[in-house]
């Protein structure tokens, strides 16, 4: 496939993703779809996907070349699917000690609900709707992380190195999630002063998420690892949830940040130790060939 020159690497990846932020602002803002009975903001997603694609063609990038490699693809999914039921078992693990603690723990229940950050909202026990869940995480994780860890990863390096590459696609992850705390304040959920503590807090939390995908996806050489990862996130709190005497979910904030914060420091320690175990090695390389 012939490749085409990208002049400007960070005003394209910019371009993709404004037009992917509009779509995903319109089904937010107007479409309103994850507040339907589909339960999931597919819609913008599933365009983003196909702009994915168009974009791969645009500059002669195969998918194979942004991260979808053939071969072990089913290993890597489930070893990122292990890693992130790791994290959230001792996240929850955390979470129901504290509600025991304070006597107000009551069971951990299994149903489907709509995620934010700061709740979850409905109660949802058919079948059809665990399966929507699940397909509409599967098409979210294709998309963000097709898009951002694997184009914009692949466009930037094209100019830059990767670790600048790694920061503006992590940055730009960030603000893609500061639309939920604009539409609450929109929809009166949240004050003004809380609207912005909230679309701070997301653009950090998304922001370092995103850094740790993307520091997933180079060590692992492909998107696999950090799609099973950024898949169990998404679903495990669309479907598990620790029931007080109270409410649902009332730590969620809590149980998210633990998991996360915990992920994000294996992940950035093993990527730190093998960069470094790799400079040695190219040290090495001209010493042996000089022998």
């Amino acid at each position: 496939m012939n490749k085409k020159e990208i002049k400007n690497p960070f005003l394209t990846v910019l371009i993709i993703y404004l037009i992917c932020l509009a779509l995903h602002i319109t089904e937010f803002l107007f479409l309103r779809t994850d507040q339907t009975i589909i339960g999931e903001a597919v819609i913008h997603k599933t365009l983003g996907i196909v702009i994915l694609v168009i974009s791969c063609k645009i500059f002669g990038f195969s998918l194979k070349e942004i991260g979808f490699r053939t071969g072990k693809h089913f290993y890597s999914i489930l070893k990122g699917l292990a890693f992130g039921a790791g994290v959230f078992l001792l996240a929850y693990t955390v979470e129901v000690m504290i509600a025991v603690s304070g006597g107000s723990f009551r069971s951990l229940q299994l149903y489907v609900s709509a995620y934010a950050i700061d709740k979850n909202v409905g109660n949802r026990t058919e079948l059809i709707f665990f399966v929507i869940c699940i397909i509409g995480n599967i098409i979210n994780v294709i998309m963000e992380e097709g898009n951002f860890r694997g184009l914009f990863i692949k466009v930037l390096e094209s100019k830059h190195s990767f670790t600048k590459a790694a920061v503006i696609s992590s940055c730009l992850f960030g603000f893609w999630h500061v639309i939920g705390p604009i539409r609450n304040y929109i929809d009166g959920e949240q004050s003004f002063n809380g609207m912005i503590f909230s679309a701070i807090f997301m653009l950090v939390a998304s922001a370092l998420v995103g850094l740790k995908f993307t520091m997933l996806t180079k060590m692992s050489g492909n998107l696999y690892f950090s799609m099973g990862d950024h898949f169990f996130n998404n679903t495990i709190v669309n479907l598990l949830h620790v029931v007080t005497d109270t409410g649902a979910d009332e730590l969620m904030t809590v149980r998210v940040t633990i998991a996360q914060t915990v992920s994000f420091a294996i992940v950035l320690i093993c990527y730190l130790i093998r960069r470094k175990n790799n400079a040695l090695d190219n040290e090495r390389k001209p010493e042996q060939a000089g022998t």
